[in-house]
């Protein structure tokens, strides 16, 4: 299966078999590939939470619209976001530069300190907000990587953020919940798995210049 293939396979799963299960393999490559997403500034201010607990997923219905896919689903990847972007967590990012690639002090100090005052400057919702869009990044590359490895998936807004953080202790690990994503495998009863694809025609969503 190509990449268009696999796009035109993929659907938001309204119903998945809850006894088909994602395997450790196959898992794996969705966390490697949350990691290799690329970020603003390569800061990486996302972290996922993977859930496999079942009656944890089904607690979660009720602070996601009544969705039942959150139960249904092998496992629910929670989108977060850091809550705080400070000094020392800009300084470890680039503590890491110099331990992978050997940079010098010189070449990095007036970047780092450059993202320092920034962040310093900006206020916590605009943090928030831009913590946020890279989370989107990532779930869009998520989405893609589960089409092609033939996992279904479930792209969620519709959850909320105060309830998850309250009943996954995010708030204690600096995290906040922004989007979520149940995966697994469509059950055969979905009808929506045979629905034809509604988009614009290429020459109405892209412009040539």
């Amino acid at each position: 299966m190509n990449v268009i293939e696999a796009l035109q396979w993929r659907y938001a799963t309204k119903q998945f078999d809850s006894e088909k299960l994602i395997s450790e393999e196959k898992l794996n490559i969705l966390l490697k590939t949350f990691n290799l997403t690329a970020t603003s500034y390569g800061l990486q201010p996302i972290k996922l939470l993977v859930l496999k607990d079942k009656k944890l997923q089904k607690k979660l219905v009720k602070h996601s619209m009544d969705q039942e896919q959150v139960a249904q689903a092998s496992h629910v990847l929670v989108f977060c976001i850091e809550t705080i972007i400070d000094k020392a967590y800009i300084e470890s990012y680039f503590q890491r530069i110099k331990n992978i690639r050997d940079t010098p002090d010189s070449i990095l100090e007036p970047f780092k300190n450059f993202l320092i005052e920034d962040f310093k400057n900006k206020s916590q919702a605009d943090i928030a907000l831009w913590a946020t869009k890279q989370a989107y990044l990532a779930m869009g590359n998520l989405l893609t990587v589960c089409a092609l490895e033939h996992i279904d998936a479930c792209p969620m807004e519709g959850f909320s953020p105060e309830d998850y953080d309250a009943v996954l202790n995010l708030k204690e690990k600096n995290l906040s919940a922004v989007l979520v994503m149940p995966i697994g495998y469509r059950s055969d009863n979905d009808m929506f798995a045979g629905f034809k694809k509604v988009r614009k025609d290429l020459s109405d969503s892209v412009i040539m210049l």
